[in-house]
C-alpha cells in the first residue's frame, strides 16, 4: 500500500512512503469490492477499511461527525446509487436530522476518449458520449443533494481530478483503491495484492457478477461483513446455469479479447485483471448450481482464528 500526502486541492502522491502488507497489518484490513458496503464503529477491530480496482466505478466513504460510524462502498452504476445510499446510511443516521456526516469519493476517471471529447466521432451510445464515470459521479452528487441529511464532501478524487494521460492521450486514473481510517477518518489510497483481500475471494467476485439474475439484490449493494461479531457473512446470491454457459464461451477468446469485452476500461485495468476473470469463469464451471456454494440458502460465514488472526470458515 503506497501512502500519500493530502493538501487542501486533493491527494499528492508519493512513491517514496510505502508501507509494507505484512502479516500482522494485513489483519488491521477489511476489504470490500464493487456493489458492495461495510459499515463500522470507531470500536471495529480493524482500523482500517477500504475498497480498490475502482477504475470506472467509484469508493464512496460516508462518515458520522459525532459518533465516528463509517460506511464505506463500491459502486460501480447509477442504477444502484439510491437504495446503495439508504444502506449505506441504515446504520450512520440516528434519530436527529441534525447529524452532520463527512463524505469521500474517490475513483471514476475522465473515461471519455479525446476523439468522443472534441466531437469528432459521432455515437449513439451514451456510454460512448459520457462514459461510464461521469454519470456515476453525478448521480451520486445529485442524490447526495437531494436527501435530507447534512453532508459535507471532503474528498472529491474524481473524473479530472482523478485523471492521467499518457503520450498517446490516453486516460488512467491516479488513484483506484483507498482505505478509510475508522478512528480519525482519514482517507489513504491504497492498492492491495491477492494476500489482502480477505476471505472467500472468488465468491465474492463472482457474487459481483452474477447478483443481476438475483432479484434479491436487484438495485441493491452486496451485503459482505458483519463489524459487529468481526466476521464475513457472505450472503447467499443466486445464478442460473446461463452463468456456466456465458463462463464456458468466455474462456474461448484470447486475453486481450476478454479484456476488450469485459472491461469498461480496458487500459487501465490491474495486471491480474483477465486472470481474476478466469478464475471466476473456472468456478462457475466447476460449480454451475449455486446451491453447491450456498447450501440451504444460507451465508458463508468466516471468523478470525484467535491464535493467528487468519480467516476461518464457520
Amino acid at each position: 500500500m503506497s501512502l500519500v500526502q493530502r493538501d487542501q486541492n486533493g491527494f499528492i502522491y508519493s512513491r517514496e512512503n510505502m508501507l509494507p502488507l505484512t502479516p500482522p497489518l494485513l489483519m488491521k484490513f477489511i476489504l470490500n469490492w464493487t456493489v458492495s458496503y461495510v459499515i463500522c464503529g470507531i470500536s471495529f477491530p480493524h482500523p482500517f477499511v477500504g475498497t480498490d480496482e475502482a477504475t470506472t466505478c467509484v469508493g464512496l466513504v460516508i462518515r458520522n461527525q459525532k459518533n465516528g460510524m463509517t460506511s464505506v462502498a463500491h459502486m460501480d452504476s447509477p442504477k444502484i446509487v439510491e437504495m446503495g445510499l439508504s444502506q449505506m446510511l441504515s446504520s450512520l443516521v440516528d434519530n436527529s436530522l441534525e447529524t452532520e456526516f463527512d463524505v469521500h469519493l474517490i475513483g471514476g476517471f475522465e473515461d471519455v476518449s479525446l476523439q468522443h471529447a472534441n466531437g469528432s466521432t459521432v455515437s449513439e451510445s451514451p456510454a460512448d458520449l459520457d462514459g461510464y464515470s461521469f454519470p456515476l459521479c453525478l448521480k451520486i452528487v445529485h442524490t447526495l443533494w437531494s436527501r435530507e441529511e447534512k453532508f459535507h464532501i471532503r474528498t472529491i478524487c474524481v473524473l479530472g481530478h482523478n485523471t492521467r494521460r499518457d503520450s498517446d492521450g490516453n486516460t488512467y486514473p491516479f488513484f483506484n483503491g483507498f482505505v478509510a481510517e475508522t478512528t480519525t477518518g482519514i482517507i489513504i489510497p491504497a492498492i492491495f495484492d491477492r494476500t489482502s483481500r480477505c476471505p472467500d475471494e472468488i465468491v465474492r467476485r463472482i457474487r459481483v457478477s452474477v447478483s443481476y439474475e438475483d432479484a434479491n439484490w436487484n438495485g441493491k449493494l452486496l451485503e459482505t461483513y458483519d463489524s459487529g461479531i468481526d466476521c464475513f457473512k457472505i450472503a447467499p446470491c443466486r445464478w442460473t446455469l446461463r452463468q456456466n454457459h456465458i463462463a464456458s464461451s468466455l474462456l474461448n477468446y484470447s486475453d486481450s479479447e476478454i479484456l476488450s469485452i469485459c472491461s469498461t476500461s480496458p487500459t487501465a485495468e490491474a495486471s491480474d485483471f483477465v486472470e481474476n476473470l478466469k478464475r471466476q469463469w473456472n468456478y462457475l464451471i466447476e460449480h454451475p448450481h449455486w446451491t453447491e456454494t450456498f447450501p440451504k440458502k444460507q451465508p458463508r460465514t468466516f471468523a478470525r482464528s484467535s491464535s493467528d488472526g487468519r480467516w476461518i470458515r464457520c
